[in-house]
């Protein structure tokens, strides 16, 4: 967003620096501050969710692929294509706020990447491959950062990836009941599609696969929004209780156990943070409570932490132990290649581990391109979490903003040690990352939300205008503060 489109947005802001105008209004002198485009646009009423957002978010539920010479493009690969040189663009000439760590950090992960594929399979191989995961991953991300700048912008991007899960539900309880998949049936006579993947019931219900590769994404997908929901979506207690029951509801046909686990996960931060919200210090006594359960595992166990989480966070056991063997082969296949990884490659391991497959994001990360890649993604993304929690000067609305996207964060990094994050689901997460940036633009000058209208407070300070400019006042003083 630029800085002139930023000012068309804030009608308010304009009218405070106007002069004749601003001295009717009674918080005129912290109004005429000086403020910079990026945070202007941050506590800037919205116009709308950019048709750029739309387009991707309703791209990610269309099951597509379309071939294309070499490469294979789904809707929201084309969509992210398309947007790629504006964003940059604008992230360059500093239209969307100042260089963030976690901006140069990705840019790095992507080329580290690419150079790993290169070093390992040449350059055919690293420019596609590593040119679709640059546009999935920082492509993503930057989409984010430029167009969702503002509280309305992120809380209108949440309202809209609910409405488009509610209209997948009444397919994925067909398929959860049936075992027949209609949305791909359905999309798949115009372009195909991704593969069906059929497996076997679960307590005699099937898992939904949806629109996405398996169901464990779609899982990750639906359950990912779930402390948005709670905590942006809506104000009144009735509807958001609906919605949440919605978003877990779906989330669990899936009947996968990481999704599950990410959604039992983020109803216990929430529930801690209801619970003690009034105490300050909340999140630090968390992190304490998880430290001393670290060190009880670690010592009072015959398991290191990470086996004892993926082996107790699976529906059954026989999944749990190969997931241990996949984290204890996969460390040894870092360790043998730790610079540029195995790339696409084979990994070593026993040959009664048939599958391929690593169910580990983080971990299929350092053994896919090399422990750099690995470090610059996740210092990237801690040095954006880190600089959002300690964001200082927030009011209490974007406060609960900063909480919900935070514990959507964090679930990420749970559920990403036991599933694998790609296609649609990849290009989902980096997109939540970089949502939430706006949040270190927002203006520090805020403090908590406006006296609601009415109140003794609010009548005592409107006396003296009254007696001065007569009843009008009162009016004036009630619409500014809504």
């Amino acid at each position: 967003m630029s800085k002139y489109q930023a000012a068309s947005r804030q009608p308010l802001y304009r009218a405070a620096a106007g002069g004749r105008a601003a001295s009717s209004l009674p918080n005129a002198r912290s109004d005429r501050r000086r403020l910079d485009p990026g945070k202007q646009s941050v506590i800037a009423p919205s116009g709308g969710l950019p048709i750029a957002i739309k387009l991707f978010l309703i791209g990610l539920v269309i099951p597509w692929i379309v071939p294309l010479g070499p490469l294979n493009l789904s809707a929201y690969r084309i969509v992210l294509i398309v947007a790629l040189l504006p964003c940059i663009t604008m992230w360059a000439q500093g239209k969307i706020g100042p260089v963030r760590i976690a901006d140069i950090g990705l840019h790095l992960y992507s080329i580290w990447a690419a150079l790993a594929l290169a070093v390992i399979h040449g350059i055919g191989p690293a420019l596609q491959s590593g040119g679709m995961l640059f546009i999935e991953g920082t492509g993503a991300y930057l989409l984010a950062r430029c167009y969702i700048r503002t509280a309305s912008d992120f809380r209108s991007m949440i309202i809209f990836v609910i409405k488009l899960m509610m209209c997948l539900l009444p397919f994925a309880l067909y398929e959860w009941m049936t075992g027949e998949k209609p949305l791909l049936a359905a999309f798949g006579t115009i372009f195909p599609t991704v593969e069906v993947t059929k497996m076997v019931p679960r307590m005699g219900l099937w898992r939904v696969q949806g629109p996405f590769s398996h169901s464990i994404l779609f899982g990750v997908f639906c359950g990912s929004m779930l402390s948005l929901t709670s905590l942006v979506a809506s104000k009144k207690s009735s509807t958001r209780a609906l919605l949440v029951c919605l978003v877990g509801g779906t989330a669990v046909l899936s009947m996968s156990s990481a999704p599950i686990a990410g959604v039992a996960f983020q109803i216990a931060l929430l529930t801690w943070n209801r619970i003690l919200r009034n105490f300050r210090g909340r999140w630090k006594l968390l992190w304490i409570l998880a430290f001393i359960g670290y060190l009880v595992v670690e010592f009072g166990s015959n398991q290191t932490p990470v086996q004892f989480y993926v082996s107790h966070f699976t529906f059954e056991q026989q999944t749990g132990w190969y997931r241990i063997w996949i984290w204890d082969y996969g460390s040894a296949s870092v360790s043998n290649h730790p610079l540029f990884g195995i790339g696409l490659g084979d990994w070593a391991r026993p040959n009664w581990m048939a599958s391929d497959s690593v169910d580990n994001f983080w971990l299929l990360t350092a053994m896919r391109y090399g422990l750099p890649a690995f470090l610059l993604m996740s210092l990237s993304w801690l040095s954006l979490w880190i600089a959002v929690a300690r964001r200082k000067g927030l009011d209490r609305t974007l406060r609960s903003y900063r909480t919900a996207y935070l514990i959507c964060m964090a679930t990420f990094v749970f559920v990403g040690s036991t599933v694998h994050f790609w296609g649609a689901t990849y290009a989902w997460f980096f997109f939540l990352g970089g949502s939430g940036v706006w949040l270190l633009d927002a203006d520090a000058g805020r403090k908590e939300d406006p006296v609601p209208s009415g109140s003794i407070r609010d009548r005592l300070s409107a006396k003296p205008a009254s007696r001065r400019q007569g009843r009008a006042a009162l009016p004036q003083a009630g619409g500014l503060s809504a």
